[in-house]
């Protein structure tokens, strides 16, 4: 997997980005070193998506490694010079997952329901993953917390006072 292609699903999985929202960085969103990333969501919606050092490290080795450009000029460019669109990274993924045998669910997007799913499990407040994932709707985030709810009735087993064990 190419440098630009590991940096995309980093920042799906490890920021938890909507597909068009990596997209739609642009080399100046990412200069310096940045704890964070500012990135304008759904609706023209503004937040702030902290940065892992890993998925920082990988954006720095593909910027590095890329042909010189100007601030304003978009991040993830696609074959013909101009912004990678969210078809082409559809398109490699699907390329990896039948190289690696994975299923057909594994897509761009559930890189972005890993992330979510991996906080809940992690014990994150439901309002802050709600904040990190740019949902204007609780009940949007909650959708995450069916995946959870196998770990949560575990936990409840191990640690409730008064369950049977």
């Amino acid at each position: 997997m190419d440098l630009r292609d590991q940096a995309v699903f980093l920042l799906l999985y490890g920021a938890g980005l909507r597909i068009n929202e990596a997209l739609s960085l642009n080399r100046s969103d990412v200069t310096g070193k940045r704890d964070v990333l500012r990135i304008v969501g759904k609706g023209e919606k503004e937040r702030l998506v902290p940065l892992l050092a890993p998925v920082r490290e990988g954006i720095e080795r593909y910027v590095a490694a890329a042909p010189d450009g100007s601030p304003d000029d978009p991040l993830f460019l696609g074959a013909r010079g101009r912004r990678l669109g969210a078809r082409a990274v559809q398109r490699r993924m699907q390329e990896i997952r039948a190289r690696l045998g994975l299923p057909a669910s594994a897509t761009p997007h559930a890189l972005r329901h890993s992330f979510a799913t991996h906080l809940l499990e992690g014990g994150s407040d439901l309002r802050v993953l709600q904040e990190l994932l740019g949902h204007a709707r609780l009940a949007t985030t909650q959708r995450y917390t069916e995946v959870a709810d196998p770990q949560l009735h575990d936990t409840f087993e191990r640690t409730h006072p008064r369950a049977k064990r």
